[in-house]
């Protein structure tokens, strides 16, 4: 069983910080009265809520707002980098958790600002000002993973997150959870807001992060993850993450 750090269900949060963990180490739910951007400063973050689940390399980060209550699990020894914000600052008015790409400059701002020499008082506000700033113009990535309620869509979701390499179609899959493949694929679009293929796809991809935060390699990944090839792998990683597996195992 990991090990999990108990926290109480409202964290107080007062300005940056930084917490190393170990692998698979987690931290129970709870929530704050402020805004957080959550960047991991190295391994991999799954950062859940009760809507859903996002799988975040160093090169990516989360936006939290106040009082979403959530957990974070690291794969592979992973730090939590952590920026606040009032409630009412919400640079990209986002209502919702989201992935947001991160430049090098707003990575280099995290890690200055929750560093061991992290500034205080008015340089502290200045880069704090700063990383608002290029938060405003940071895109927003559609790498969460919706979390269904339906009993149905539940069912497969749990087929496919215990074997994510598992091809088969959906009707197959219908076939075993008591459901029609196009009631099953309307009840993605209208309770998810993804088709099955890119729910599917998002799966893998962010099963990926784990296992390569593992140690696996590129092709044992592409196969465990169900892509037809590693070049498949490699493209559909690149196009989610702006960067190759290799390359992400490397940073």
């Amino acid at each position: 069983m990991s090990p999990a750090r108990q926290l109480p269900p409202h964290q107080q949060e007062t300005g940056p910080s930084r917490h190393p963990l170990a692998h698979h180490e987690r931290i129970d739910w709870h929530w704050h009265d402020v805004n957080q951007l959550i960047a991991p400063g190295l391994g991999v973050l799954e950062v859940s809520t009760p809507h859903g689940r996002w799988v975040v390399p160093p090169h990516r980060a989360v936006w939290l707002p106040a009082g979403v209550a959530h957990t974070h699990r690291a794969h592979g020894p992973s730090e939590l980098r952590c920026l606040v914000y009032p409630a009412g600052t919400n640079p990209l008015g986002l209502t919702a958790p989201a992935v947001l790409a991160v430049t090098p400059l707003l990575r280099e701002i995290v890690a200055h600002l929750t560093g061991p020499d992290a500034p205080t008082g008015r340089p502290a506000r200045t880069l704090e000002l700063a990383a608002l700033d290029q938060l405003a113009h940071a895109p927003e990535l559609p790498l969460g993973l919706p979390r269904p309620t339906d009993p149905r869509l539940r069912d497969l979701a749990a087929l496919l997150t215990a074997d994510p390499s598992d091809g088969r179609s959906l009707a197959e899959l219908g076939r075993a959870v008591g459901a029609g493949e196009r009631t099953l694929s309307r009840l993605f679009r209208r309770e998810l807001g993804l088709g099955f293929p890119q729910w599917r796809t998002q799966l893998r991809l962010q099963h990926s992060l784990v296992l390569l935060a593992q140690g696996r390699s590129v092709t044992s990944t592409a196969a465990a993850c169900g892509f037809r090839s590693p070049s498949a792998f490699i493209e559909a990683f690149r196009h989610a993450f702006g960067t190759t597996p290799g390359r992400h195992q490397q940073q």
